[in-house]
């Protein structure tokens, strides 16, 4: 795991250690061209990301591991982007130049921006990758940044996206070399089984066996709107956590009933309630 000390990459090493891998920290650049598989979950600004992978000494390392496409690397998010040639987030900022392209930002004057939430995605390659997902499952989206598709790059792309008519690169593939824009380690199963897919790729030796399909140059991808339930958790006074509902943050009983009152309101126990409410039908239960 490449983590560059810009923000918190924990949910990544769980879902590696949920599809049952072991994973460990690159703490220095000589680790980079011993490691079996690289994962790369860049978060925070491009220009940040670039100048502390220069500083640490891991750029170089990187674009040599990455040079003939035949090494192991998944790349996510801002770990996508760093991998085309330059980003107009900031300063101009040179990237790791492995795929060719600008990562340029949204239109704001025609879009929300951040492009955030549940979006499809519109496959352009079969790949051992998406072996375990289906087309009609969507992924987690959260970025203000994209790269768009152009000739130089059209042979890089394993899915794309479009967000208020925009399409982008939502994840890229050309021989071992993997990255996606949405995040694996918040998309639940979908995600999940997108790093099943990698790693087992991995193991079998067919990370590299891709095969492009025909493509609807019209066909549209678009947010989808989700249910998410938000348990409000406390610990009541003999220790137990509940679910509670509070008044301006006040969540004790204020009925007339001695009994009960002064109490932490109690409205049931929170993985039974979560069970409940993800079999009724909720996508998310946070």
């Amino acid at each position: 795991l490449l983590d560059y000390g810009a923000g918190n990459v924990r949910s990544v090493r769980n879902a590696i250690r949920a599809c049952g891998y072991e994973i460990e920290d690159i703490t220095s650049p000589s680790q980079i061209d011993d490691a079996k598989v690289i994962v790369f979950p860049g978060v925070g600004s491009y220009g940040s990301a670039m100048k502390v992978l220069k500083e640490k000494g891991y750029d170089e390392p990187l674009r040599k591991y990455l040079e003939k496409r035949d090494r192991p690397y998944l790349g996510i998010c801002l770990g996508m982007q760093t991998l085309f040639e330059s980003s107009d987030e900031g300063e101009f900022c040179e990237g790791l130049g492995v795929v060719p392209g600008k990562v340029i930002k949204f239109d704001d004057s025609k879009m929300s921006v951040p492009h955030i939430g549940w979006n499809g995605r519109i496959v352009h390659q079969e790949s051992s990758v998406l072996k375990h997902v289906t087309s009609e499952e969507d992924a987690y989206f959260v970025h203000s940044f994209y790269a768009p598709i152009i000739d130089e790059n059209k042979e890089w792309v394993l899915t794309s996206t479009t967000y208020s008519g925009q399409r982008f690169i939502s994840s890229i593939q050309r021989g071992a070399v993997v990255a996606t824009q949405f995040h694996p380690e918040k998309s639940g199963t979908m995600g999940l089984n997108v790093l099943k897919g990698f790693l087992e790729a991995v193991e079998n030796g067919t990370l590299d066996k891709t095969t492009r399909l025909d493509v609807d140059d019209s066909a549209e991808t678009e947010l989808v709107k989700r249910i998410v339930v938000a348990l409000d958790v406390r610990t009541n006074d003999h220790g137990d956590l509940v679910v509670t509902k509070g008044d301006q943050y006040d969540v004790r009983e204020q009925s007339s009933d001695d009994k009960t009152k002064g109490n932490v309101r109690n409205l049931g126990k929170p993985v039974q309630l979560a069970s409940r409410y993800y079999s009724e039908g909720a996508d998310e239960i946070a």
